[in-house]
């Protein structure tokens, strides 16, 4: 089901209770902010992404390495015709898919200008932090071979939150390294990514940076910043005296990146709902900055483009009501009826905040997703 209009959270929570006992899917636009809070958004928008996707698959299957379990529908042989397509699919790049040269829609000088502008507004005390994001574009884009596309991507960032969403004009390539929000047994825990820094060349590089990201005060503080938003996000669902951090600026190694996470984690009640759970902590902290409606209010100001499914979420809830939503970065989105690709990406704006090194890190983290797409 595609979802439009200023009703997306009443939809969802409609559809969830029609089809209870079931495993959902769902992505979830970044704009259903405008119906959590009073905001709205008014950018260009090259893509078109619907406010929400939500559906009910025939087949589910878990896979892990070769192995398999259908956990939902017929074991049939058309289904395990077209899984063994899939587990057998060569994941290596298509040719055939050509060659797309990603334009970004703001100049360096112009990013550098709109920063400053930001951290004059944490100057003033407007907010403490940002994520300022810019949109790169390509356009006349005709893939033809999309898991192939797919798995160019996954291959290069072996991320833990990919995946490939395909419905209606739309494809999804997601290379997320990021969790937003999971729900299992009671407990509710989220994820936040904020400290970025590249890999090393040789193993002595790669140590000596991950160390470097550890100790940064900026990053720590960047990430510190969204785990106290979180806090407060949770502290609306949570049972008394249940919210924690678990982990403070862990370190964790990607394909690509070295990322610094934290963990916070809570209990609920029973009679919490999907979407109260949605309203309290969506959209994620670390796609917001903090305070988190002023943040979204600065975002619309000095972004020049919609956001859409880009820093929303996508995600599957079971049978039994858990589920597991991740953030939606290190992604292009495809239209193919304008034939349009689009990969956007951010950093955490702080009074610390050199311009110039922000903007150098928007591009590491952009490149190696773009090469999917050479």
């Amino acid at each position: 089901m595609e979802i439009n209009g200023n009703n997306a959270l009443e939809t969802i929570h409609k559809f969830i209770n029609e089809h209870k006992e079931n495993y959902l899917f769902m992505a979830l636009s970044y704009d259903i902010k405008n119906e959590i809070e009073n905001l709205y958004s008014r950018n260009p928008d090259e893509i078109e992404f619907p406010s929400a996707v939500i559906w009910c698959p025939e087949v589910v299957v878990k896979i892990k390495d070769q192995d398999y379990t259908f956990v939902q529908g017929q074991e049939t042989e058309l289904n395990k015709q077209t899984l063994s397509h899939f587990l057998n699919h060569n994941k290596e790049a298509s040719d055939s898919n050509g060659s797309y040269k990603f334009i970004p829609r703001i100049s360096k000088d112009a990013y550098i200008k709109t920063v400053n502008k930001i951290k004059d507004h944490i100057q003033r005390g407007d907010i403490y932090e940002l994520n300022y994001c810019q949109e790169f574009n390509s356009y006349n884009a005709d893939i033809q071979i999309h898991k192939d596309t797919y798995f160019k991507l996954n291959n290069i960032t072996k991320a833990p939150f990919s995946s490939y969403f395909h419905f209606g004009d739309f494809d999804v390539y997601c290379g997320s390294p990021e969790r937003f929000i999971k729900l299992k047994n009671n407990q509710l825990i989220t994820q936040p990514i904020k400290g970025t820094i590249r890999r090393g060349v040789t193993d002595k590089e790669d140590e000596q940076l991950k160390q470097l990201l550890k100790q940064d005060p900026k990053e720590r503080a960047e990430n510190i910043m969204i785990v106290d938003l979180m806090r407060n996000d949770l502290s609306k669902l949570a049972q008394k005296d249940s919210v924690q951090v678990d982990e403070l600026c862990g370190i964790y190694s990607f394909e690509t990146v070295h990322q610094m996470i934290s963990t916070i984690s809570c209990t609920i009640g029973k009679e919490m709902s999907f979407t109260d759970i949605i309203n309290a902590t969506f959209p994620m902290g670390s796609m917001t900055g903090a305070p988190k409606i002023k943040a979204m209010e600065l975002i619309e100001e000095y972004e020049d483009f919609k956001r859409g499914l880009y820093s929303g979420s996508i995600g599957y809830i079971a049978p039994n009501g858990d589920f597991d939503f991740n953030v939606i970065i290190r992604t292009v989105i495809y239209n193919r009826r304008l034939k349009t690709l689009s990969c956007a990406v951010g950093s955490a704006i702080t009074i610390q905040s050199d311009a110039e090194k922000e903007y150098e890190e928007c591009l590491i983290k952009i490149q190696k997703i773009i090469d999917a797409f050479q």
